[in-house]
């Protein structure tokens, strides 16, 4: 069945209420816009804010070189593994509700982790930052989506809301390294609690009320879907310092995937389920979920290998580091305003699939950086290709996830889209890290290491990482190739197929 490109607004979400004149109409739109860009603006960046940092963290706080992929994985999974517990309160409660509600709570993590005086505290509040990201981030694409009126208006909209996402990385480096070269490590953390507050603040003024609806919380499932995540990540983690066959590596790995099932059948059999699978009938927003997992992990497992190198082999400031990566953060913000523009005229399929193979492309060229690559000629031509790539996914799977989705249902539709991109980025990143590690530590056996060594070994680790994400995003594109079939939309309404 087709439909237009989203459900139109709750009638008491209007922009045209009564009372209102024309200026404060569109003010009020505006700042609505800004509030929610900021928070996922926010939300996203945190996901790589803390990479900068990571060097001065682990000296603080003895972090083992294994143990400190949790500070991101922590964030990453609490907030993948909670996003459609957040995504169905937010249907339940109210959207406006639960989007403060988690703006506060990533506010008491944040505090609490620039308090952090050992490497468990640390991670527990990381823990406590996803979550409260995981209620924001699918809230505030609903909000889009109730806020403003189908067409021209919302594409903008969900063009500044892909931008944020996208770029969002790139700008938490930057971020980062201006305050871990000024300040310490720790704002890194603190500096969300005035933007959180502020948010929490403006979100009342500004926000449309959404009522929420007669219905239940399926835990047992949100329990059984973040408790898998975790136990495979950690599995893949452990397997690079421990190897495949270690007894705890296979245990963790088989655990993992014996609650992913439970997690199934429990949606099977819940009358009120977590995530209802009738949402992955359409082939199209599958597609986009599919496509929204290899764009995050090509873009996490890069921010994070690319940090490592221009710090620790290149010998890059924190400051420096975050700066290198502008290009990536401003490309993607570029490409993801451009493709809102033309995605009305060609349709969603295009950008996807050629973006898919650019992405391949950027990590190609990555490949072949070595331990005396310089940043001009290897890097910077590399983060500026991946930049369009992602950029040109980024804005039209959005588009596709939410459209077609009832009102009820957007916040899921939303959470599925954050889930996959939060998901991805976890496992590719403690996949692609067990790669590296591995290949580092077979490069270093039976030799003396020195510190040419060690350097060439870890170029040799990230490298052939950067070679799986090649594969990983030609994935990407097959699947785009076969999977997604909206091609262009009907010029008066842009409409696309929506599952039975």
């Amino acid at each position: 069945m087709a439909t237009s490109l989203s459900t139109p607004p709750h009638p008491a979400l209007r922009a045209d209420l009564p009372g209102k004149r024309g200026g404060e109409k569109s003010r009020n739109l505006t700042l609505a816009l800004i509030v929610i860009a900021f928070a996922q603006l926010m939300v996203v960046l945190d996901t790589t804010i803390v990479n900068v940092a990571l060097p001065s963290i682990q000296r603080a706080l003895s972090f083992s070189a294994t143990d400190l992929e949790w500070v991101v994985n922590g964030y990453a999974l609490a907030f993948g593994g909670l996003l459609l517990l957040g995504g169905r309160a937010g249907d339940l409660f109210g959207r406006r509700r639960m989007f403060i509600a988690g703006v506060l709570l990533f506010a008491a993590g944040s505090f609490a982790g620039g308090l952090a005086t050992t490497s468990t505290w640390l991670i527990v509040a990381r823990v406590v930052q996803g979550a409260g990201g995981a209620i924001v981030a699918p809230t505030a694409l609903s909000l889009i989506a109730d806020t403003f009126q189908e067409g021209a208006a919302r594409n903008r909209a969900l063009g500044i809301y892909a931008g944020a996402a996208g770029g969002g990385g790139a700008v938490g480096l930057i971020l980062g390294g201006l305050i871990v070269n000024y300040l310490s490590w720790r704002w890194v953390l603190f500096v969300n609690v005035p933007i959180a507050l502020v948010l929490a603040f403006a979100a009342p003024r500004v926000l449309a009320v959404s009522d929420g609806r007669s219905g239940r919380l399926d835990l047992p499932g949100a329990i059984s879907v973040t408790s898998a995540m975790t136990l495979l990540v950690y599995g893949l983690s452990r397997a690079a310092t421990q190897g495949w066959s270690d007894s705890v590596t296979v245990a963790t790995l088989g655990f993992g995937a014996a609650l992913l099932v439970l997690f199934i059948l429990i949606e099977l059999r819940s009358e009120q389920p977590l995530m209802p699978l009738r949402i992955f009938a359409n082939r199209n927003r599958t597609g986009a979920y599919l496509l929204r997992m290899v764009a995050g992990a090509t873009t996490l497992s890069v921010l994070f290998f690319l940090t490592q190198v221009v710090q620790n082999v290149l010998g890059y400031s924190p400051l420096q580091a975050g700066f290198a990566f502008l290009p990536l953060g401003a490309g993607v913000v570029i490409t993801a305003q451009v493709t809102s523009r033309v995605v009305g005229r060609i349709g969603p399929r295009v950008p996807i699939t050629v973006g898919a193979l650019v992405v391949a492309g950027g990590l190609a060229w990555l490949s072949r950086i070595s331990d005396h690559a310089s940043y001009v000629p290897d890097i910077l031509p590399a983060l500026i290709v991946l930049s369009v790539g992602l950029g040109l996914i980024f804005f039209p799977t959005t588009v596709v996830a939410v459209s077609g989705a009832s009102r009820r249902e957007s916040g899921l539709a939303s959470a599925v889209l954050n889930v996959s991109q939060q998901l991805g980025g976890s496992i590719g990143l403690a996949v692609l890290g067990t790669v590296a590690a591995n290949v580092s530590k077979d490069q270093l056996a039976n030799v003396r290491p020195t510190r040419a060594l060690i350097g060439q070994a870890l170029m040799a680790g990230f490298t052939t990482a950067f070679e799986i994400g090649v594969v990983i995003a030609l994935a990407g594109f097959v699947i785009a190739l076969l999977v997604i079939r909206v091609r262009s939309p009907k010029p008066s309404t842009a409409a696309l197929p929506e599952a039975a």
